[in-house]
């Protein structure tokens, strides 16, 4: 396709979720409850790991900011979301559409890594609990999570920027309810070939080699409990690790069967639905997971509203 067949698109039609226009308003409302339920959730946990001095451990730091992503992992998507549901046009504009598509891959990114540095946590902790406050010194927890967020700003500027550089057709309609990048690059006139290498080269990176040292961190925890004939210490290690599991399956579950499926297989409301699952469901029921499941943090839960802790003048 010739340069003068080509237009510079100035904006994006996001089509959204197919739902019909007599149900947006009960839509809007749910989706208003859940990301609101997401902020104050993680906000909460957030909130009580500063506050209780027995939370001020290697997990609970890489929980901080697992929390904190997940904030920011759903205001990423969902104000757009809640705003083209009460628009006639949901448009975005183009320098919009890649930062959302930017912070989008930072903060999904971030997620996998802060899942790996868990995994690995509670490897140290169960297969070497002599040694877990040397190996899990301050200082190797903090590179973990410097590095984590480095790496993701590394991934996510690579590919805006070679985002950035593709020509758009007159044809503006993304089928979905945020600028994703597979839906983006359906539109481009311009040869994706190296964006496509990309994705291929880094997804394997960014996504299945995490993936695969979670599988093998728990592989070697589940190792090492077999070995301990003690029902208690099985019962313990399983109960410390469920909540980190429950996470890892909602979370990988949902993009791996979207990602790494055949895009010819996928219809677009198949999509939306399992990129609505990581992006909306999965940030919610984090706080629950890990609230509902750790005996620390319903601890630490108890202690902000017992009267005899906290006085109520605080």
């Amino acid at each position: 396709m010739t340069r003068r067949n080509q237009t510079i698109v100035s904006e994006f039609l996001l089509l959204g979720l197919p739902i019909e226009p007599g149900q947006q308003n009960l839509f809007y409302l749910l989706f208003l409850a859940m990301y609101l339920i997401t902020v104050l959730g993680n906000l909460l946990i957030i909130f009580l790991i500063q506050l209780d001095s027995n939370l001020h451990t290697p997990m609970y730091l890489f929980l901080s900011n697992l929390s904190f992503s997940d904030i920011c992992f759903s205001s990423v998507t969902i104000p757009k979301l809640l705003q083209n549901l009460l628009s006639q046009v949901p448009s975005i504009p183009y320098a919009d559409c890649l930062t959302q598509m930017y912070f989008f891959l930072f903060f999904s990114d971030l997620e996998s890594f802060l899942l790996v540095a868990m995994a690995y946590d509670r490897y140290v902790a169960i297969c070497f609990p002599l040694h877990y406050t040397t190996i899990m010194s301050p200082k190797f927890c903090l590179f973990l999570v410097v590095l984590s967020w480095v790496l993701t700003t590394f991934h996510a500027m690579l590919h805006t920027l070679l985002m950035a550089r593709l020509w758009f057709c007159e044809d503006n309609v993304i089928p979905h309810f945020f600028c994703d990048m597979s839906a983006l690059l359906k539109l481009a006139c311009s040869d994706t070939q190296v964006n496509e290498l990309v994705i291929l080269i880094m997804g394997g990176l960014i996504l299945v080699i995490p993936f695969l040292l979670i599988l093998m961190s728990y592989a070697r925890i589940v190792s090492s409990i077999l070995r301990v004939p003690s029902a208690r210490g099985i019962c313990k290690a399983f109960s410390t690790c469920g909540s980190h599991l429950s996470v890892v399956s909602l979370f990988y579950g949902t993009v791996i069967g979207l990602y790494l499926c055949p895009s010819s297989n996928n219809s677009a409301v198949k999509e939306t639905v399992m990129a609505m699952m990581y992006t909306v469901v999965t940030p919610m029921l984090n706080p629950f997971i890990y609230s509902l499941r750790n005996r620390d943090m319903k601890g630490a839960l108890g202690k902000v509203f017992s009267k005899k802790k906290i006085p109520l003048y605080i």
